[in-house]
């Protein structure tokens, strides 16, 4: 079975690596062909081209970075679904939210390709270990051909019905893992204020069963300022939540605290924090 994967950023390049040392044939390609260099002399073909990429793929993995990238390069008359073959499959990687999956799914479907959204639950050191979680909406037919790739590249495939089902799913964990952030930040602030001290804070809060586990993995960027290690960059927080809020206004769902959540991360952004990882919504709010 012939694989493309599109999209080498921070979790993607990950993923194609795991395919590749688990014996996968697969092209890849990125916009930036720079990103490639690590794939040369892996026995891997690099398109040059995305439409050159796809045009005899069974599979077509992509993972790019928000819905107008996916787009841009998928839809339209000049767009790579009308490249693929008939009866091949795009699974969709990419964090978007769940009526632009169904869409995408349309989009496909009028060109004869199958399409499954498959976005995924964890870091780009979770992704380098090949231990991601896959969500999966699709037909059971398509899920079960993509399992074997989404074994090489995650410790777990979920498959949770019609599509836009994993999106769905992924969008109300990105939404939690943004307020955890904001609350753990905010509770060590606080803790400063009243002369607890810091170290014992972010050692000893992660702990407790009222915080996220994952708060504990942000420790050491929050003791040293330094947030330039990006697991999951503050932007793309920014985005998810934004297509979350959105998300909820179609179907009429008050989010309050995941607004407010969405207008700090923003407030970072603009401060020229968006590049780093979202953990430095800490040194932000410390410097508001």
């Amino acid at each position: 079975m012939k694989i493309t994967f599109l999209g080498l950023g921070i979790m993607g390049s990950r993923m194609a690596i795991n395919l590749i040392e688990k014996g996968a044939e697969l092209t890849i390609w990125y916009r930036n062909q720079g990103a490639t260099k690590v794939f040369e002399n892996r026995g891997v073909t690099i398109a040059t081209s995305a439409h050159e990429a796809v045009k005899e793929a069974d599979i077509v993995f992509s993972m790019l970075s928000n819905p107008e990238a996916v787009e841009a390069i998928f839809f339209g008359d000049e767009g790579i679904l009308n490249a693929m073959k008939k009866g091949a499959i795009w699974a969709d990687s990419s964090t978007v939210n769940p009526s632009f999956s169904r869409r995408s799914g349309e989009e496909a479907h009028t060109r004869g390709i199958r399409f499954m959204d498959a976005p995924v639950a964890g870091s780009k050191a979770v992704a380098a270990e090949g231990s991601l979680v896959f969500f999966c909406g699709a037909e059971k037919v398509v899920y079960e051909t993509c399992l074997p790739y989404i074994e090489m590249m995650g410790s777990k495939g979920m498959h949770l019905g019609k599509v836009g089902q994993g999106a769905a799913l992924k969008m109300l964990i990105n939404v939690m893992l943004a307020q955890s952030m904001v609350i753990f930040s905010e509770a060590v602030l606080l803790g400063e204020k009243l002369d607890l001290d810091r170290d014992m804070l972010l050692s000893m809060l992660p702990n407790l069963p009222v915080i996220a586990p994952f708060t504990a993995h942000k420790a050491a960027a929050m003791r040293s300022g330094d947030f330039s290690d990006v697991h999951f960059p503050l932007e793309h927080m920014h985005k998810d939540v934004h297509l979350a809020t959105v998300t909820a206004y179609a179907v009429g769902q008050p989010m309050y605290m995941a607004n407010a959540a969405k207008e700090l991360f923003a407030s970072a952004k603009q401060a020229g924090k968006g590049r780093l990882d979202f953990g430095a919504i800490y040194g932000h709010l410390k410097e508001s």
